[in-house]
């Protein structure tokens, strides 16, 4: 401040003496002339300086600009740095800003930022997949008018956020279950978080289902054998009945016991999410065990025809193998009428594959039934498939072994014709010509 009022002193002074000298060299009007050129010299500096300012502050590069001399230099060079250090502030909080934005974008939960009003404030690309808004456009609008569903304009008009919320059939093709959560934050706004739970409701789903399914599966021979027990204690039976009853109430306990093994392998090849090991499987000798077992569990009804038109081998868990194979045969035979004829062939593609497959001439299968073929306790035919024998668990322990050894189930089927299940393994798996000369 002082230096500003010295210098105006200065200057005041000097156009005072000049004015001055002027007044006793030639009179009082060149005096007033002299001392009115001698303020006005500074003040068109002073205006010169600040056009010049003014021109860099609307271009807004006031912090490269050319600096003057003297007094001005000081102040110019004192409001580049304050300008400077603005711009690097906004600059951090701009790039603090889009981190924040990156990351609510990254995030796989829909975000939603409502205002004191309700109204939409930002949300991130998941939300607006999840409820299919578009923020440009809905943005400031009032969030029960874009979700209209009943569930959420009660939530949001009681006010009760303590507890989460479950929509279903939301998203695109109404395929999604959204749990959302409201939860206040600053001046009476609120964040609305979004989570597909999709897959954890399904798998809940599924663990009902499974309960509910052993449970079912389970009941029928426990009540059997009650029964035939009950039957014994209370009725004085000959020796032919009581040989009759024993031998029905073994066919129930087999049928609990294979269930409970078919569970016990089924869990086991979930629980191990291993490769299966590297071992070589003969396939002469599997093939011949299959023979064997398709033989005598059929007892002359079915043709088989057992071919193996590749000479290669497979590496694999010989166990598992042995399993699925058998699996894919004894299906075949269990659904399959008398006399029909079933092949199962071990063959190597074009591709270096190898293919196990098993084709009958059964009644074959509907379109609508086989992408579900592969599920714990799937039948196409409940009570035939009691009757045979099967637990409903045989394809989904053949398409966990075929996981295991990197391959895949595939299965073709036409209705009145007969099936194909094929296992393919991939070729990293097929023993090639030179490995077994060498």
């Amino acid at each position: 401040m002082f230096p500003v009022i010295s210098r105006l002193v200065f200057l005041i002074a000097l156009a005072f003496l000049a004015a001055y000298i002027t007044f006793f060299n030639w009179g009082s009007d060149w005096a007033i002339a002299v001392g009115v050129l001698a303020m006005a010299i500074p003040l068109f500096i002073t205006y010169m300086h600040l056009a010049h300012l003014r021109k860099h502050v609307f271009a807004d590069d006031v912090d490269s600009m050319t600096l003057p001399s003297g007094f001005w230099e000081d102040m110019f060079v004192r409001l580049q740095r304050l300008i400077r250090g603005l711009k690097l502030e906004l600059r951090s909080i701009d790039q603090q800003h889009s981190r924040f934005i990156e990351a609510f974008q990254a995030s796989p939960n829909g975000i939603i930022m409502l205002d004191d009003q309700d109204q939409i404030e930002w949300c991130n690309a998941i939300a607006e997949r999840f409820f299919g808004l578009n923020f440009k456009r809905d943005v400031l609008q009032r969030i029960n008018f874009l979700i209209r569903r009943p569930e959420f304009i009660q939530y949001i008009y009681q006010r009760h956020f303590e507890e989460p919320l479950l929509l279903d059939r939301m998203g695109p093709g109404e395929s999604l279950s959204l749990m959302l959560q409201i939860f206040p934050f600053g001046e009476n706004r609120h964040l609305l978080l979004v989570q597909d739970v999709t897959d954890l409701q399904k798998a809940d789903a599924m663990r009902r289902d499974f309960v509910a399914n052993v449970s079912h599966e389970m009941r029928t021979p426990i009540t059997v054998l009650i029964g035939f027990l009950e039957t014994m204690q209370t009725l004085d039976l000959d020796k032919s009945q009581q040989h009759q009853y024993f031998e029905l109430m073994m066919a129930q306990s087999k049928r609990m016991k294979s269930l409970v093994e078919d569970l016990l392998t089924l869990a086991n090849l979930e629980a191990n999410a291993l490769p299966a090991p590297m071992q070589e499987i003969q396939i002469p000798t599997l093939m011949a065990l299959l023979k064997n077992d398709a033989e005598a569990l059929s007892k002359g009804h079915h043709k088989f025809q057992f071919h193996i038109e590749s000479s290669h081998n497979l590496m694999g868990e010989e166990r598992e193998i042995i399993s699925a194979c058998g699996n894919l045969v004894s299906n075949a035979i269990r659904y399959s009428p008398d006399t029909a004829s079933i092949s199962a062939t071990w063959n190597v593609n074009k591709q270096g594959e190898g293919e196990f497959s098993v084709t009958d001439t059964g009644p074959g299968i509907s379109s609508e039934h086989l992408s579900r073929l592969t599920e714990r306790f799937y039948r196409v035919d409940r009570s035939r498939s009691r009757d045979t024998g099967g637990t409903g668990l045989g394809l989904a322990i053949v398409k966990h072994i075929a996981s295991r050894h990197q391959g895949q189930l595939t299965i073709e089927s036409t209705l009145g014709k007969g099936s194909t299940f094929k296992i393919l393994f991939p070729r990293e798996r097929v023993v090639s010509e030179k490995s077994k000369d060498a």
